[in-house]
């Protein structure tokens, strides 16, 4: 699998009545991991490891899905790192610093 890009996500729906977001963030959470695509859950934000257009249509399927449950707009904040020659890779990004 060709693995060209990192896109880190943060999700914030709009709860219909004001409602805790943690359901829907959890929803979100659940979308990447079925995607079967690599990834990292961080206390702020999802990192996924993949080929760039794949990742961009999980984010897409994430957005709708958060409407699909009632939220009536959607902020998605992403970052995206873009390495098509050298492909991207959460380990080599991170293997100078200790995991936690």
């Amino acid at each position: 699998m060709e693995r060209n890009a990192l896109v880190s996500i943060q999700i914030l729906p709009k709860t219909p009545n004001g409602e805790d977001v943690i359901p829907y963030v959890d929803r979100a959470i659940e979308i990447i991991r079925n995607s079967g695509v690599r990834h990292l859950v961080g206390p702020l934000e999802t990192t996924m490891e993949g080929e760039l257009g794949r990742l961009l249509g999980i984010v897409q399927e994430m957005n709708e899905e958060m409407v699909r449950l009632g939220a009536p707009s959607v902020i998605s904040q992403v970052k995206i790192y873009y390495d098509p020659a050298g492909g991207a890779s959460m380990d080599r990004l991170l293997a100078k610093y200790p995991r936690a």
